[in-house]
């Protein structure tokens, strides 16, 4: 694992029949009414991020005399990391002699400029409240590794609130493995299926189900270009954090 990258872990491999390798998961309202504890992914799910990043390639973009490519070509890409962003605005990947050197120059911008426009969704605070209201431990689980994640959650004001961040590197595996999700129960004391795993990429689902907690998709997010999220076999899929509120409100 390269812990110098955003997320350090290499894209699942993807069947071209069925692209998820999750049986069909079946709506359970009552097991959601026994959660104890929500978790969620950063980039995409809790923080829209993905100005800063495509802003970190662009200027990679400039500095070649290229022209700039629009935040709405590249926002896919952007749960991706530097591999993600790279081969969306150079069409490279980590295979091209160039890509070490160019993924570090990547991540040199944008921990400079780490939050100028990274934000919280919207209706993502007012969740996040309700929660904190009602008493439910709530945590972050990204594959981004912790010299990113543990600032940027702090510039968002959320550092103090959650109550775990678990990052890309907390682990020796990354999502999709379940390891990440299964040390977040630990530390908030939380059996795996009493808990509700949010977030907008194929292997948060992945590793939600393997982990045997609760999936949601958030469809509102980054969700890559290749897989729509209801074909991704989650418990639950939500278009807008209002939705994801109405679906967490008998949590705790």
């Amino acid at each position: 694992m390269n812990h110098d990258d955003l997320t350090g872990e290499q894209k699942p491999t993807v069947l071209p029949d069925d692209p998820t390798p999750l049986p069909q998961a079946l709506i359970d309202d009552d097991r959601l009414g026994l959660c104890q504890a929500v978790l969620f992914d950063l980039d995409g799910t809790i923080a829209d991020t993905a100005p800063d990043l495509v802003a970190a390639v662009n200027k990679m973009r400039h500095d070649r005399g290229l022209e700039m490519r629009p935040l709405e070509m590249l926002r896919p890409f952007a749960s991706a990391g530097a591999r993600g962003l790279l081969g969306g605005a150079f069409e490279i990947g980590p295979e091209h002699p160039d890509f070490p050197a160019m993924r570090d120059e990547f991540l040199a911008n944008y921990e400079a400029d780490l939050c100028i426009e990274t934000t919280l969704f919207p209706g993502i605070d007012v969740l996040l409240d309700q929660l904190d209201a009602r008493g439910v431990r709530w945590g972050i689980v990204t594959n981004k590794v912790t010299r990113y994640s543990e600032p940027l959650v702090a510039l968002l004001g959320l550092d103090t609130r959650a109550a775990c961040l678990v990052c890309g590197d907390t682990t020796p595996h990354s999502k999709p493995h379940p390891a990440p999700l299964l040390h977040a129960a630990e530390l908030l004391d939380v059996a795996p299926e009493r808990i509700v795993y949010v977030g907008d990429d194929l292997r948060d689902v992945q590793a939600g189900f393997a982990a045997g907690m609760i999936t949601v998709a958030a469809a509102y997010g980054y969700c890559g270009d290749d897989i729509p999220p209801r074909r991704w076999h989650a418990n639950h899929v939500v278009d807008s954090p209002f939705e994801l509120q109405q679906l967490l409100r008998d949590i705790g």
